[in-house]
């Protein structure tokens, strides 16, 4: 703790300087948190899920649609317990104001395939006897102030009615939660009683299903049921492809792109930034207190605890721009709605604290060893010792002068 009072007054001694690169740092990790965050949402979103579903779909794509008479087959294959269809609907409420995701299921396949979902018995009972009855979670119903009773427009961008409009009525008739934490914070979905849907679109598109979802009575014997799911449908018109529930939600998250990837392109971006910024700032301090250094020296301080002051000063300024930013990006994920449960969990955390470590290291071990090389005699007179890494900066410096000045004197001449 000694030394607590040298690091901060080389922080302080340009406050303007130290202030401007506090700010990017305070950027550049505010962005990092909230990329790694997405990161974690798209690489952890199917965790929760549970290992006795699978999902049924076409082998081609699961925008494919399949006949609703696979059900029995599937049903018929042993270890399972329960099939439920769904069909994306696809739905826009408030002119396009609110959009979240609809299904339409049969009321009492869900209950028996999702038990996850939790509500009360007149309201599973509502919706199994109500045509264009809906069930919706209550996240989504807190969103907009929806209740029982509410009568929800919402104009779907794939289903055309029969009559030509797009415009669907559904009926709220119960509000479910989850049945844990983990649950309660995804219930922003909404479910279609799959009647009214079924009877109201094109007669062409009746009896179609978009998906299968698949309750399996022991988890263990997953890979062995998809395979005879998928080998009853072999060689037909229909062939399926059967995964587990956190397979299928991955793969539809990876239709957007490879998510993960991207955000680790931009947070590689990102950090090059940050490391090219700060090592200039870091090296310019060091340079300008070239003396201050060797009278350090003089009054006994060792060349190793010099190098360990410079680099307690670049890990100071890299951990306070960090926790700064890391703060920020943490509360702005509490402004964002619950549609988007993206926050900056442990793992964001740890990924910002290896950053930090590493920066440390990249922006202040090339003037923290010109400190520690550095000869008293020299330093006084003026003459700095920089390491190799600063010399070929400020040659590439000079040369990029030289090349700039001879063209403006060229143009001149001309």
């Amino acid at each position: 703790m000694k030394y607590v009072g040298l690091v901060l007054s080389g922080l302080l001694r340009r406050k303007l300087r130290t202030g401007l690169t506090l700010l990017a740092l305070l950027m550049a990790f505010t962005l990092l948190g909230l990329l790694q965050a997405v990161n974690s949402l798209f690489g952890g979103a199917a965790d929760f899920l549970g290992a006795n579903r699978l999902i049924t779909q076409a082998s081609t794509s699961f925008t494919q649609p399949l006949p609703m008479r696979l059900m029995p087959q599937i049903e018929a294959v042993p270890g399972v317990e329960s099939v439920m269809h769904s069909q994306f609907f696809g739905g826009v409420y408030q002119d396009g104001r609110g959009f979240f995701p609809q299904f339409a299921v049969n009321p009492q396949r869900l209950r028996d395939t999702y038990p996850e979902w939790v509500m009360a018995e007149d309201g599973w009972r509502q919706f199994i006897s109500t045509r264009d009855g809906a069930i919706v979670g209550r996240n989504l119903a807190e969103t907009n102030g929806w209740k029982v009773g509410d009568i929800i427009p919402l104009n779907s961008f794939i289903w055309t009615k029969a009559d030509g409009s797009r415009t669907w009525e559904w009926r709220v008739v119960g509000i479910f939660e989850g049945r844990d934490e983990e649950w309660d914070e995804r219930a922003n979905v909404m479910y279609l009683n799959y009647g009214q849907f079924d009877e109201g679109r094109s007669a062409a598109a009746r009896g179609l299903a978009g998906i299968f979802a698949v309750r399996i009575a022991d988890p263990n014997e997953a890979a062995r049921i998809a395979a005879e799911i998928d080998a009853k449908f072999d060689n037909s018109s229909d062939e399926t492809k059967t995964q587990s529930e956190q397979e299928f939600q991955l793969g539809f998250a990876r239709q957007f792109g490879d998510i993960g990837a991207i955000v680790n392109l931009i947070t590689a971006a990102v950090f090059f930034s940050i490391l090219f910024l700060t090592g200039v700032s870091m090296s310019q301090a060091v340079r300008e207190r070239i003396p201050e250094l060797a009278v350090l020296k003089c009054l006994g301080f060792t060349d190793r605890q010099v190098m360990w002051l410079v680099l307690a000063e670049a890990f100071a300024l890299c951990l306070l721009g960090a926790l700064a930013g890391m703060l920020l990006a943490s509360a702005l994920t509490l402004l964002l709605p619950p549609e988007f449960p993206i926050t900056t969990d442990l793992r964001v955390w740890i990924i910002a604290g290896i950053s930090v470590l590493v920066l440390t290291v990249m922006i202040g071990m090339p003037p923290a060893l010109t400190a520690k090389r550095l000869k008293i005699v020299d330093a006084l007179a003026g003459r700095g010792d920089d390491s190799p890494l600063e010399r070929l900066l400020h040659r590439g410096l000079d040369a990029l002068t030289r090349l700039f000045g001879r063209r403006t004197e060229e143009e001149e001449a001309a």
